[in-house]
């Protein structure tokens, strides 16, 4: 430690020695910070380029638009996945080199009820890219994760919650859910309370799977009002049950 103590002095020293007391800057608290203004880029800027997407990849991109947050959002086809990627991430004035989210929806109503969501991020622009595409149930969708690494536990817990399947993926496997784990968590038809529950069993000294047993009451359970379903379960309030009596006694009569 004392040797640290000399060695910082000495350092000192010479730097003050070589560097007179006026040409040294000293930063005081009043001075106040300059504030750069956010260099976001143009919307207009970003829709000239989705317009010049489309004009280059005319097989692939079938719509571009701008979000409400002022976003490029780009709509291809599935076979397009890894060329429009490719493109974006590689051409000089785009430079998307992060896939932050890979994500999906599910709207069972449509043909293709899965619309995959990947979300772009350039760095250099300071700009995002948001892509769209859509498949269904037994339609895979080409792996991105040659072009980007992050994609590769993003499309596997697609798969593990949606059962989107992403060919060419180097490990296609759960992620989230246990690996005997039947169905795909997030599909709009699967039901809320599962196929199985876990519990410990200690005449077996380990964990068990079983059927789920859902109580009456609960079968019928409704979001809109849910403790209007259990009045077993619950005591109304003293003030209640007297305004309750009081609306009975001056009910009139029919």
């Amino acid at each position: 430690k004392q040797w640290y103590q000399r060695r910082v002095a000495i350092t000192a020293g010479d730097f003050f020695k070589d560097h007179p007391v006026k040409d040294v800057i000293i930063r005081r608290e009043e001075d106040v910070a300059e504030i750069k203004p956010t260099d976001y880029p143009d919307p207009e800027k970003l829709r000239t380029f989705g317009q010049y997407v489309a004009a280059i990849l005319p097989k692939y991109v079938q719509d571009v638009k701008m979000t409400h947050t002022n976003e490029l959002e780009i709509l291809i086809h599935p076979s397009g996945v890894v060329p429009v990627m490719g493109m974006l991430r590689d051409h000089t004035n785009a430079q998307f080199k992060a896939l932050m989210e890979l994500t999906a929806v599910d709207v069972p109503s449509r043909q293709y009820r899965f619309e995959l969501v990947y979300c772009l991020l350039s760095h250099a622009y300071n700009a995002r890219c948001i892509v769209k595409t859509y498949t269904d149930e037994l339609t895979p969708v080409d792996s991105v994760t040659a072009l980007f690494k992050s994609a590769d536990w993003a499309e596997r817990e697609v798969w593990d919650m949606y059962g989107v399947y992403f060919a060419g993926h180097p490990d296609l496997r759960r992620i989230l859910t246990d690996y005997g784990f039947e169905g795909h968590p997030q599909r709009k038809d699967f039901p809320l309370t599962g196929f199985t529950e876990v519990r410990y069993d200690n005449s077996l000294g380990r964990v068990v799977y079983e059927p789920v047993e859902v109580a009456q009451e609960f079968r019928r359970f409704e979001l809109d009002m849910p403790w209007e379903l259990f009045p077993n379960y619950r005591e109304a309030p003293a003030h209640l049950l007297e305004a309750q009596e009081t609306a009975e006694e001056v009910k009139p009569e029919k």
